[in-house]
C-alpha cells in the first residue's frame, strides 16, 4: 500500500461520503481505503500516514496499536480517529460521540431521564450507549441477535421512549427492510437511525407516518468528520461549518423527483433542470420502454396495465436508489405506496400541475379524452398531494 496522508479505512466503503465531506473542509488529499485486517496491522505498525478515520469493522481492532487513547475513546470503547502527534505517537480518539450528540440535539431529541432501546451491539451501539449515559438516560437496553436481550424480547420494552438503530438493516441497497416495526412501541418520542444512505430509511419513513420525532445519520457523519478534521489540520473549525457542509451534502445527494399527470411536462422540465444543474436525468417511462423493448402504449395493449405497473415499480426502485439526479416519473407511478417510499428515500418530490385541457392525449392510452382526463385527475390528485 502506498503512503497515506489522510483517509478512511474500513471493510466495504463503496457508498461512504467521508471523502467529499473532508474535501469540502479543505483536506483535498483525503481518500478511501478498503483494506483487510492484516493490512490494518501493517499500516498501523509502519505508521506512514498523518491522520485516519476508522469505520466498520476496525474501530476496536485499531485500539491496541495506539500509544494513547483519549478519555472519550476510553468511555466509548472504540476509536474512529487516529492522529500522529508531534512526537510520532499514535493517538486514538472517538469523534462519533460528538457526532451522535450533535445529531439528536439538532432535531430536539433528548435522552435525559428516558428509557432508551438501542438496536445492535457493535461500535456504533457503544457510541449510543455512551451518549445515553452522558445525557442521563434513565434506562438503557441493548438489543441484538445473540445478546441477553434479543428481538424476540422487544414486546417487553414496548414502553421505551427512544429507539436507536445502529445496525445496517435498511442501508443501501437493502432499503426495503426495517429492523423493527415501530407499532410495537406505545410511547416513543424519538427515533434515531444512524444510517445515512438512503437519507430516509424505511424505519424513518414509518416514524414520519406515526408522527414521531426522528433523524437519520447524515448530520452525525458530518459532525464527527468536522471534529476529526480539526485534529488532522490542527486548527479549530467554526461551529457553523457543520451545518454548511451538511446543507451542501444534502443538496448534492438529494434527487429532484417530478410527479404529475401524463403530459404535465415532467420529461421536458426534468431535462431543463438536469441541464441547468449539471445532473443526470432519469426518466422512468424511458426505463420501462427499454426493459420491455417496446413503447408503453404497445406494452399495455399487449401485456395489460398490471404488467406495465410491475415494470414501472422496478424502474422507480432502480432510479430512486441513485443520488443527485433528476427523476421524471410516469403519471401513475404514485399509485403504488412502495414507489412513493422509494422516491422519497433520497428525493425531494415536486408535483407539476398543468391545466387539464392542455394535457396531450396522443400516445397516452390511460388518459383518453377530456372527460376521462378530468376523472383521472380527480382520482389521482390525493395521491399527488400526499407524495409531494
Amino acid at each position: 500500500m502506498s503512503r497515506i496522508t489522510f483517509g478512511l479505512i474500513g471493510g466495504r466503503l463503496g457508498h461512504s461520503f467521508s471523502a467529499p465531506i473532508h474535501h469540502r473542509l479543505g483536506i483535498t488529499d483525503y481518500a478511501l481505503y478498503s483494506i483487510t485486517k492484516e493490512e490494518v496491522a501493517s499500516l498501523l505498525t509502519k505508521r506512514e500516514f498523518c491522520g485516519l478515520n476508522v469505520t466498520i469493522p476496525y474501530k476496536e481492532v485499531v485500539m491496541p496499536f495506539c500509544d494513547e487513547l483519549t478519555e472519550t475513546a476510553k468511555a466509548v470503547g472504540s476509536v474512529n480517529t487516529l492522529v500522529m502527534d508531534e512526537n510520532g505517537r499514535l493517538i486514538g480518539d472517538n469523534t462519533d460521540l460528538f457526532g451522535f450528540l450533535y445529531m439528536i440535539k439538532r432535531v430536539g431529541i433528548s435522552l435525559a431521564g428516558k428509557k432508551v432501546v438501542i438496536l445492535g451491539s457493535g461500535g456504533t451501539a457503544k457510541t449510543a450507549v455512551a451518549a445515553a449515559k452522558k445525557e442521563g438516560a434513565a434506562e438503557i437496553v441493548i438489543v441484538s441477535r445473540s445478546g441477553p436481550v434479543t428481538y424476540d424480547d422487544l414486546p417487553e420494552f414496548s414502553h421505551a421512549d427512544i429507539l436507536v438503530n445502529t445496525t445496517p438493516v435498511g442501508m443501501y441497497p437493502d432499503v426495503e427492510r426495517s429492523p423493527v416495526d415501530l407499532t410495537v412501541f406505545k410511547r416513543l418520542s424519538g427515533v434515531v437511525d444512524v444510517i445515512y444512505n438512503p437519507l430516509q430509511t424505511a424505519l424513518l419513513h414509518q416514524a414520519e407516518e406515526l408522527g414521531i420525532l426522528h433523524t437519520g445519520g447524515l448530520s452525525m457523519l458530518v459532525a464527527q468528520a468536522v471534529r476529526s478534521a480539526e485534529q488532522f489540520m490542527k486548527k479549530q473549525i467554526p461551529d457553523e461549518t457543520v451545518e454548511e457542509v451538511l446543507a451542501f451534502l444534502q443538496e448534492e445527494m438529494t434527487n429532484i423527483v417530478l410527479i404529475g399527470m401524463p403530459g404535465s411536462g415532467k420529461s421536458t422540465v426534468g431535462a431543463l433542470l438536469a441541464k441547468a444543474l449539471g445532473r443526470e436525468l432519469i426518466d422512468t417511462d424511458t426505463m420501462v420502454e427499454q426493459k420491455a423493448q417496446m413503447s408503453i402504449p404497445a406494452l399495455i395493449a399487449q401485456e395489460g396495465e398490471k404488467y406495465f405497473r410491475d415494470l414501472e415499480t422496478e424502474a422507480v426502485s432502480e432510479a430512486a436508489f441513485q443520488t443527485g439526479c433528476v427523476i421524471a416519473t410516469g403519471g401513475g407511478a404514485i399509485l403504488r405506496p412502495e414507489n412513493v417510499r422509494h422516491l422519497r428515500q433520497n428525493g425531494l418530490v415536486f408535483f407539476l400541475e398543468r391545466p387539464i385541457s392542455a394535457l396531450p392525449t396522443e400516445g397516452r392510452p390511460l388518459s383518453g379524452d377530456l372527460c376521462k382526463r378530468k376523472e383521472l385527475f380527480a382520482a389521482r390528485l390525493p395521491y399527488y398531494l400526499a407524495a409531494c
